[in-house]
């Protein structure tokens, strides 16, 4: 992800997670909010009772390259924030990548 493509603001976080749509599974929640830009922003975010600070980075780093090479999967003209849960701690890149690709076909 470029740095213009991540939403760091804690407001605009709380303000997508609190008032918009979301799709679940056992891994991620994915929320997202539709605006009239035609760029996406993607934001992660992951608890701290997850792991320690090693593990969750090394959790954000595969999603991010997740989110790389799906991007043009995701549908325009939305900001999207990936919330990751303790399962996915447990599950290897390739069950990621499949959970994710799962929810980016409900969103659409």
């Amino acid at each position: 992800m470029k740095k213009w493509e991540i939403i760091k603001d804690k407001k605009e976080f709380t303000t997508i997670i609190k008032n918009c749509p979301f799709v679940k599974n056992e891994s991620f929640i994915l929320y997202s909010k539709e605006k009239e830009e035609k760029i996406s922003h993607f934001g992660i975010a992951i608890a701290k009772k997850v792991g320690t600070a090693v593990e969750r980075n090394k959790l954000k780093r595969q999603v991010r390259m997740i989110m790389d090479s799906e991007k043009e999967n995701f549908p325009n003209y939305k900001d999207y924030i990936i919330m990751i849960r303790k399962s996915c701690k447990k599950s290897s890149y390739q069950q990621m990548l499949v959970d994710l690709r799962n929810l980016i076909k409900e969103i659409k």
